[in-house]
C-alpha cells in the first residue's frame, strides 16, 4: 500500500507540474516578483549575480544546457549612500554617471545658485523630459556648459513622469564629468526652491567608489542543436535601481518562451542569453555577438525581450493607461506580417527599421541578423527608484507573453517563410 500511494503521489505531482500554465499572468507575475527580490540590478551587484544564478537555475530545471559567459567591464562606480540637504531637509540623490574619480567620496556645503557668477556655488540645472533612456549630445553639451561656469557641484533634475531621480544609461568611453553632478528629483523642487531664495547652502553627502575589470555573467542556455533552424532569443538582465518593470517582464517572457520550448520540445535550436552591463555600456550583448552568437547566416531569427514590456501607462496610479503609447515592436521588415498575425491583440506602435533599432536590438542588427523581433518601451518610473511591482499586473503580462510564443511557433514551423 505505501508503495501504491508513493507512486499515486507522483503521478499527481508530475499532473500538477505538467498542468502549470507558464504563460498565465499569475505565472509570469511570480517571476517578475522573484526578480524584484533581489533588489538592486545594477551591473556587478549582489543582485546581479543573484539574477544571473536564478535565471540559470531555472533554465536547467526546464531541461536546457546552460553555461555562464563572464563579462568583464573596465569600470563601474558602486553607490554607498548619497544625499542632499537644504533647508533642514534631506532628500536621496543619485551622483550621475560617471562621476569625477577623486570625487568617488566627498561632502560639500555651498550656496545654491541658478545663473550670473556660479564659480564655487553649486548650481542648479534642469533637463527637460525627452523620452530618452541614453545619454545622448544635447545631455552632455547641457552639462559641459554648466560645468565651464566653474561651480563646485551641479544639482541635477531630469525632467520625468514620477519626478524622482532619473538615470540615463551611458557607456564605457564616457569621460567623467569635471566635477560632481547630483541628481535629486524634482518633487523636491519646492525644498530647493526655498534654499535658492533665501540664499541658504547646500550640502551634499556622497559615500562611493570605482572597482576595475568589474565582473558579470551573461546567461547562456542552449537546446536542440542539429534539430531544425537556430532562433536566439535575448533580454537584459541589470539596469539602474531595482528596474522592476523595466527588465522583470521581459525575463518573465524569456523563461515563459524556454519553458513551452522545452516542454513541447519544438524541433529547432534555440539559444536564450541574459544579458549583463545593459545600463553601461551593453557590455554582455556586445561580447556574445562577439563569442558565442550563431552566424548571421546561420540564424533564422532573433527574438528580443527589451524594456518596460507590459507595464502600465503613464499617469499616476493608471493600471489601463495605454501603454501603447509608449510601447514598440521593434522589427526588420521581413517580420512585419508575422508579427501583424502573432500580436493582432497587443497594443503597441510598429517601429519597422533597416537603419537602427532600439536598445540592444541596435547590435544585434548592426552586426548583420537580418530576421528579428522585439519589443520595448517605457513606464512612468522608468529609469528611476519608484519602479516595481505596482508598475505591472498579471492582465498586461499574459497577453505580451502568448503572443511572442505564438510568434516563436510559427517561425519554428513555417521557416524561412514565416518572413517575407
Amino acid at each position: 500500500m505505501r508503495l501504491v500511494f508513493i507512486g499515486a503521489m507522483v503521478v499527481l505531482m508530475v499532473g500538477q507540474a505538467a498542468a502549470k500554465d507558464v504563460l498565465s499572468g499569475a505565472s509570469l507575475y511570480e517571476d517578475v516578483a522573484r526578480y524584484a527580490s533581489f533588489g538592486l540590478h545594477r551591473f556587478g551587484s549582489t543582485g546581479d549575480h543573484a539574477t544571473a544564478d536564478w535565471i540559470a537555475g531555472e533554465m536547467k530545471q526546464a531541461g536546457f544546457d546552460v553555461s555562464f559567459q563572464p563579462v568583464v567591464l573596465g569600470r563601474q562606480y558602486v553607490v554607498e549612500q548619497a544625499s542632499a540637504e537644504a533647508v533642514g531637509t534631506i532628500v536621496e540623490a543619485t551622483p550621475f554617471w560617471w562621476p569625477p574619480e577623486d570625487r568617488a567620496s566627498f561632502h560639500l556645503s555651498a550656496p545654491l545658485a541658478r545663473d550670473g557668477d556660479v564659480a564655487g556655488n553649486i548650481l542648479w540645472l534642469e533637463l527637460p523630459f525627452d523620452r530618452g533612456a541614453y545619454l545622448g549630445p544635447a545631455h552632455r553639451a547641457a552639462i559641459a556648459e554648466a560645468a565651464a561656469k566653474k561651480p563646485a557641484a551641479i544639482l541635477l533634475m531630469i525632467g520625468n513622469p514620477a519626478d524622482d531621480r532619473f538615470a540615463y544609461n551611458v557607456t564605457q568611453e564616457d569621460v567623467p564629468w569635471p566635477m560632481p553632478v547630483i541628481v535629486v528629483g524634482a518633487r523636491s523642487k519646492a525644498t530647493f526652491g526655498r534654499a535658492l531664495a533665501d540664499g541658504a547652502a547646500v550640502s551634499f553627502d556622497v559615500k562611493g567608489h570605482y572597482e576595475r575589470d568589474v565582473t558579470g555573467r551573461n546567461v547562456i542556455a542552449e537546446t536542440g542543436a542539429g534539430r531544425g533552424p537556430t532562433v536566439v532569443v535575448s533580454t537584459p538582465m541589470t539596469g539602474w535601481y531595482s528596474c522592476v518593470c523595466e527588465r522583470g517582464p521581459g525575463i518573465a517572457n524569456f523563461l515563459a518562451l524556454a519553458r513551452t520550448v522545452a516542454a513541447e520540445k519544438w524541433p529547432a535550436h534555440f539559444v536564450f542569453v541574459a544579458t549583463a552591463g545593459h545600463e553601461i555600456g551593453h557590455g554582455g550583448m556586445e561580447l556574445f555577438l562577439k563569442h558565442g552568437a550563431p552566424a548571421p547566416k546561420d540564424t533564422l531569427a532573433w527574438i528580443h525581450f527589451g524594456s518596460s514590456n507590459a507595464c502600465y501607462g503613464f499617469a499616476e496610479g493608471a493600471r489601463t493607461d495605454r501603454p501603447e503609447e509608449e510601447r514598440y515592436l521593434v522589427l526588420s521588415k521581413s517580420a512585419v506580417a508575422l508579427t501583424d498575425e502573432a500580436f493582432a491583440k497587443v497594443a503597441a506602435k510598429r517601429l519597422v527599421t533597416e537603419k537602427q533599432a532600439v536598445g540592444e536590438l541596435r547590435d544585434v542588427h548592426a552586426a548583420g541578423y537580418a530576421n528579428f523581433l522585439g519589443m520595448a518601451g517605457r513606464h512612468r518610473t522608468f529609469h528611476t527608484p519608484s519602479d516595481d511591482l505596482a508598475a505591472t499586473g498579471p492582465e498586461i503580462l499574459e497577453p505580451v507573453a502568448r503572443a511572442f510564443v505564438d510568434a516563436a511557433r510559427k517561425i519554428v514551423e513555417r521557416g524561412d517563410a514565416a518572413f517575407r
